[in-house]
């Protein structure tokens, strides 16, 4: 049976880094395709090159057994090819029928007059697929995160209306902030578009991969190193063709734990409150632990978070670090002066700046401070990032290399790295630190984060899984509606049941 798409020896060259090499991939019709390799492998690559967002440098593409190129992002979509982006492609200040919509045709658009009634409705439609009630005419930016990668597969799923061939749906690590019920319903709606589509699916997520697809390509370094099929591979053996070496989980394990010393807190949390957002939460960290904030999406762990960093406006409470007060004036001038740290999890949106290398990324914040009477000292300020970029393992091919051509995953290293190039930090924040890393790049990213631990400093992280809250915590807190619903603390003499914390959070 001929193939829906079949990409062969498809080559991407950049300046100074070779992204694919003689990669071939053919996609069969309403089957899914699994594609797993680490960050940095080619695998978005490729799929930016099977959307029209990027041009091949050498290869060809053929669609349902005709050789085609695919132009743009537009093009591809009125050839029946959609794809759900990574870090999402929804433009924030238009509303969620406008979004959908705005590069289709509509017969509710005309000479750029919206009807919005009938926009609205078709809007309804698209996403009462996804058995999802997001008001169409609300605005993208008040959405969580979770509704708006429902929001975008809506966007993709409006090409069914376009084409009536067989369609070509592929998903950039779709699942990366979604809770396991979500998982579950856009699993659901990948199987129920298997009967008139075939779909490509990359996550980091192994257990991902298998459930949900047929076959599996491994990438390593922008080239295909194996295929298998679901019923005749492992997790370990994907694990050992993409990374090279044995699975090891060694930072979840309790060898070398030891409980947190009795210092005196770093960071003192109490009564913190944003109406309508969280009330009345409060915790403390010493030097040396690592906590834990998990809860389900809309519980109010991630915006707390910001709200300690001072990026969330309304606030309440008291904030204090190693004693010293700060205003809550949602402004993150004083925490950072204080010496707070804060990794976001929309890395692109407030993590890094596009448009700069990778080297201004690092030493953007806290770089000029290694000079002396005002002058700057680039000799320094770019050893210590140079430091930091071979400790986490940032894979680029040069330091002045535009941060926005990294993969997601080496994005959020580029986003803590700048500021591990403090001397002054105390605390650091890390808000889902692991979304987009592949299970090398997540070992070594916890690695550093016990490195950081052992030296002193206090960390709080929301978790991605209860695999890591249980393997990483010395205390959980656990936030349900807004609200501290559970608290477990010295995780490393006495570790709670994972059902008592899916418990508290439900």
């Amino acid at each position: 049976m001929t193939p829906v798409l079949a990409a062969t020896n498809i080559g991407k060259t950049y300046p100074g880094v070779r992204a694919l090499h003689d990669v071939s991939v053919e996609l069969r019709q309403n089957e899914v395709l699994g594609l797993i390799g680490q960050n940095g492998s080619g695998k978005s690559t490729l799929l930016k090159i099977l959307s029209g967002m990027e041009q091949p440098t050498t290869g060809k593409i053929r669609l349902r057994g005709v050789d085609t190129i695919v132009r743009s992002p537009l093009a591809a979509a009125s050839m029946g090819i959609g794809l759900v982006h990574q870090e999402q492609s929804l433009i924030p200040n238009l509303t969620v029928a406008e979004n959908i919509f705005f590069d289709k045709p509509s017969p509710h658009r005309r000479f750029g007059i919206y009807n919005w009634r009938g926009l609205n409705r078709e809007a309804a439609r698209q996403l009462a697929k996804l058995e999802c009630d997001i008001p169409p005419d609300i605005k993208v930016d008040a959405l969580s995160f979770p509704d708006r990668q429902m929001v975008e597969f809506a966007k993709v799923l409006a090409i069914e209306e376009l084409i009536d061939q067989p369609l070509v749906i592929l998903f950039d690590e779709p699942t990366s902030l979604l809770s396991p019920s979500e998982v579950e319903d856009l699993f659901r709606q990948i199987r129920r578009l298997r009967a008139r589509a075939s779909v490509v699916f990359v996550s980091h997520r192994m257990e991902e991969v298998l459930e949900i697809s047929d076959r599996v390509h491994v990438m390593v370094n922008g080239e295909n190193v194996a295929e298998r099929t679901q019923d005749t591979t492992s997790h370990e053996e994907l694990y050992h063709l993409m990374v090279g070496s044995r699975r090891s989980d060694d930072y979840y394990q309790e060898s070398g734990r030891e409980p947190v010393e009795a210092f005196e807190p770093r960071l003192v949390v109490a009564g913190l409150t944003a109406p309508g957002r969280f009330r009345d939460v409060s915790l403390s960290v010493r030097s040396g632990e690592i906590v834990a904030v998990t809860g389900v999406a809309g519980s109010g762990a991630e915006t707390f978070c910001r709200a300690i960093f001072g990026a969330e406006d309304g606030v309440v409470g008291s904030v204090k670090v190693a004693g010293h007060e700060l205003g809550l004036s949602a402004m993150p001038d004083e925490a950072i002066r204080a010496g707070i740290g804060y990794v976001p999890a929309e890395r692109k949106l407030e993590g890094v700046i596009v448009g700069r290398t990778v080297l201004e990324n690092i030493i953007l914040t806290f770089g000029p401070q290694m000079g002396r009477i005002g002058l700057i000292n680039r000799k320094k300020e770019t050893a210590q990032a140079l430091s930091w970029i071979n400790r986490l393992k940032v894979k680029t091919p040069s330091p002045v290399e535009y941060v926005e051509r990294l993969s997601g995953g080496n994005q959020q290293k580029v986003s803590l790295a700048k500021w591990l190039m403090s001397d002054r930090l105390q605390v650091l924040i890390l808000d889902h630190p692991t979304r987009g890393l592949d299970p090398g790049a997540k070992a070594d990213l916890f690695g550093v984060m016990r490195e950081l631990a052992r030296q002193g400093l206090a960390i709080v992280f929301v978790s991605e899984t209860l695999e890591e809250t249980l393997g990483m915590a010395d205390t959980v807190i656990v936030m349900r509606d807004g609200e501290v619903s559970a608290k477990f603390e010295d995780l490393c003499l006495h570790k709670p049941r994972p059902e008592q914390i899916v418990e508290a959070m439900v």
